[in-house]
């Protein structure tokens, strides 16, 4: 497999950029029946958005964390961080669908003032970030994935990889400034 999907890395970025994306609209804007997920009782679709916040900020730390390694030439706990980052990314991304799916999105509670030039601009901005990050992310992990550790260098993976890095943090950021607005602020 390691050694099939090395040749295809592009393509197969495409194609879990297009499932992952479909998802994510498919979710947000209704197209995923509500009567095909099961429901979890009201207790614990309160308690996803402050789970999310928990994983966005660990994500955040394992980023941050993964950067340093890399730095420092720790290539095995760099890979280690990266790919716990993307185990929490995938499970904020899973929890989050599930809720939308289920009770679609939360309305923003506060003032009109704040919900037009605080909240509306930073959930664009964040939003725009996610959707950008996802084949970056995914083409700098099948980089780093399909090959033995000494090939990788002679790849695009860290120029990706910063970039990938980047939207990453700068949209988990902004994910939990939405939170602050959404659940603790307002």
């Amino acid at each position: 497999m390691e050694f099939r999907a090395r040749n295809h890395v592009g393509g197969l970025t495409a194609a879990l950029s297009v499932v992952s994306l479909t998802l994510v609209f498919g979710a947000v804007l209704g197209a995923i029946p509500r009567a095909a997920i099961p429901h979890a009782s009201e207790e614990v679709l309160r308690a996803i958005p402050h789970v999310n916040a928990v994983i966005s900020t660990i994500a955040i730390v394992t980023i941050l964390a993964g950067i340093r390694f890399v730095r420092r030439g720790e290539i095995a706990r760099h890979r280690q961080m990266m790919l716990t980052s993307f185990a929490l990314f995938a499970t904020f991304l899973v929890l989050y669908l599930y809720k939308v799916v289920v009770q679609g999105t939360t309305e923003f509670p506060g003032p009109e003032t704040i919900y037009q030039f605080v909240y509306l601009p930073t959930l664009a901005i964040h939003m725009l970030l996610a959707i950008i990050c996802v084949p970056v992310v995914y083409y700098a992990l099948l980089l780093a994935m399909t090959r033995p550790i000494s090939e990788v260098f002679g790849t695009d993976h860290a120029r990706f990889g910063r970039l990938a890095a980047s939207l990453w943090l700068v949209s988990f950021v902004l994910g939990n400034v939405v939170y602050l607005l959404l659940y603790v602020l307002y």
